[in-house]
């Protein structure tokens, strides 16, 4: 028996520091009710459960994302609905005005209302926004830029693929109001008989002519929009400014609306709405004033509903791809907020029978240290 060195106060006290210790980890995770609270008490398990987490987080706004997609997707769908029952209505009236019974006083009625009526889908195109931006004038459509301030880019669609062309030597001739004179043949002539042109699909011809808007287009899809601008008769020669060697159309194929669908780079959905203009559904120069063109109308009308249509489609689409993909993202979440759970979270029943566990060798560690601290006390014993 020694007094100097209480080595059975040591060994009890350590003992009781250890399960003191596990004790304080234990009451940490139950009160806390996570198992990795520092990085110390599961380095790599504390990794993965960051990356995780931020991978929840950032699906949880993309589900947000998602939603506000579907949300643009209805705003613009019910703006088109109504350009939709105007577009019938104009229609209706092409078809009244072709008839032979209307007078000429007859047509000019009907002109009037189908000025409103286009009026009324300027102003439809104008004002539906989302969150401030225009929806239907262009502003999330596929953009083109050539290097002639009288040539604009209209509209292209999905099939152009997106690269440079090139046009040479093209005159257009403009009447008195100011539209293209010349008809779809004498410029398929001029454009590709001739081979003026680059980069165009071999087949490619002007398929159509409204106002001083020039349509090429082919049988596989390719359709491409100009507009020719100028001064009423006149013939505008579509040839590049000084220095050039011929007039360039710049394909970018960007300029959709990028919904970001999902928690990493890529992981979106781009939504092209077209411009929807009274030029590029093809109504910009109608006249019902006259049966001609009433009857002229009737083709035309008809165009501009299917583009309306195929708007509508495509904004369709979209939306069922968004509710498909918020569905989806619901699904991963809830399977990956498992996973972190399992790594994170503590299992309380568990946890619990380990801090009983500890209480009871606190305690006993405790009253151990006790007794081993009155140990030298008892060699008093033998010095009496």
């Amino acid at each position: 028996m020694r007094i100097n060195y209480n080595v059975s106060a040591m060994t009890a006290n350590n003992n009781l520091k250890r399960s003191d210790n596990a004790l304080a980890k234990s009451l940490e995770r139950l009160s806390s009710g996570i198992k990795i609270n520092r990085a110390k008490d599961n380095a790599a398990g504390l990794a993965i459960a960051k990356r995780m987490n931020a991978q929840l987080e950032g699906l949880s706004v993309a589900g947000d994302n998602a939603n506000d997609g579907v949300s643009v997707v209805e705003t613009a769908d019910g703006a088109l609905g109504e350009i939709h029952d105007m577009l019938q209505r104009i229609s209706e009236l092409a078809v009244k005005g072709a008839n032979g019974t209307m007078s000429d006083d007859d047509r000019k009625s009907i002109e009037a209302e189908v000025a409103q009526l286009k009026e009324g889908i300027e102003q439809i195109v104008e004002v539906t926004e989302f969150n401030g931006q225009k929806l239907l004038d262009g502003s999330f459509d596929l953009k083109g830029y050539t290097n002639n301030t009288q040539v604009k880019i209209d509209y292209y669609s999905d099939t152009v693929t997106a690269k440079e062309y090139e046009i040479t030597n093209l005159s257009v001739t403009l009447d008195a109001d100011g539209r293209i004179a010349d008809n779809a043949t004498q410029l398929t002539a001029q454009l590709f008989t001739a081979g003026n042109t680059s980069g165009f699909p071999a087949d490619c011809k002007v398929t159509n002519i409204d106002g001083n808007v020039l349509t090429i287009a082919d049988k596989t899809g390719f359709d491409m929009r100009l507009t020719i601008q100028g001064a009423p008769n006149s013939t505008v020669t579509v040839a590049p400014p000084a220095g050039s060697a011929s007039l360039t159309i710049d394909i970018t194929g960007y300029g959709d609306m990028s919904v970001q669908i999902g928690a990493n780079e890529g992981q979106t959905l781009d939504m092209r709405i077209p411009y929807v203009s009274l030029k590029n559904i093809g109504i910009g120069d109608i006249d019902l004033t006259t049966r001609e063109g009433c009857k002229d109308t009737l083709g035309k009308i008809d165009e501009a509903i299917a583009y309306v249509s195929n708007v509508r489609s495509r904004l369709g689409a979209y939306q069922n791809r968004l509710e498909s993909t918020v569905d989806s993202l619901d699904v991963t979440y809830e399977s990956m907020t498992a996973a972190y759970s399992r790594i994170m979270d503590t299992d309380m029943s568990k946890e619990m029978t380990e801090y009983t566990n500890l209480q009871v060798l606190t305690q006993a560690g405790t009253s151990m240290l006790a007794q081993a601290n009155e140990r030298p006390s008892q060699v008093l014993q033998l010095l009496q």
